[in-house]
């Protein structure tokens, strides 16, 4: 049996509403092992306690996502702290940049990024980080307030191996979801194939972002065994090596024993 670990998935998304314990049934037959869901604002956070409560194998990452950033406000840094302390909760997330949708003002975005990345180094989390065209921005951020410290994940990857590189270089991970399967997606794979195997992770980022072949459709985790066929045969590795791989990379990354 192939174990998987989908590092990064919104099963909590509405977009499940009419068959997520079906969604969930069909990720255990694909293989996937465990899951880390993401809640990123006042709405997600506690559907993702919730999954993560409900489920033996669904962790739960909380934060605050950069597109919101302009809605947070103390008492919610105040209460992510405190649900750190949930046995469930293994990472702050997902945090970071997004410069293409202008829903919160640079300077708003890096307030709020430096402050949860200064959380999870006073709680001891890994930090799970989104990107969104901020890579200069995200680097210089993680370097000034020293988020090696603590580490994480950088997920759903698309930028340059300059930016991997320097990621790397801080103690993260760099994790590849749907789009390293698309036909054109030739940076992705030229980056993949320079990651160090010890740093790979793999993921669905479901309900987006949905594999070749069925690209267009809603995603779904049990599609992160697509996934790690394509990085499979990108690396000349068994599926079941990439499998193996990245679950123990993700356990590692996130503390699960």
């Amino acid at each position: 049996m192939t174990y998987l670990f989908d590092t990064h998935t919104h099963l909590d998304s509405d977009k499940f509403n009419e068959d997520r314990t079906q969604v969930i049934e069909r990720a255990r037959e694909a293989g996937v092992d465990l899951l880390l869901n993401i809640g990123f604002n006042r709405e997600t956070i506690p559907t993702t306690i919730a999954l993560a409560e409900a489920y033996e194998f669904i962790y739960a990452a909380v934060g605050w996502h950069p597109v919101d950033s302009i809605d947070m406000t103390p008492n919610d840094l105040e209460w992510i702290e405190r649900l750190c302390g949930h046995s469930k909760v293994v990472a702050i997330g997902e945090i970071g940049l997004d410069y293409h949708w202008d829903t919160s003002p640079k300077d708003v975005q890096q307030r709020v990024f430096r402050e949860q990345i200064r959380l999870a180094k006073k709680v001891n989390k890994p930090i799970v980080i989104h990107n969104r065209d901020a890579h200069e921005d995200i680097v210089r951020i993680l370097r000034e307030e020293n988020a090696a410290e603590v580490g994480g994940v950088m997920h759903c990857y698309s930028g340059s191996w300059e930016t991997a590189k320097a990621c790397l270089d801080m103690d993260f991970y760099i994790s590849f979801g749907g789009p390293v399967t698309f036909q054109n997606a030739r940076v992705p794979k030229e980056v993949l194939k320079q990651v160090p195997l010890d740093r790979l992770l793999i993921e669905t980022d479901a309900p987006y972002l949905t594999p070749h072949p069925l690209r267009g459709k809603r995603n779904e985790s049990a599609y992160v065994a697509l996934v790690a066929q394509s990085v499979a045969e990108l690396l000349g590795k068994s599926v079941e090596e990439i499998a193996e791989i990245t679950t123990e990379n993700g356990k590692k990354c996130f503390g699960i024993v």
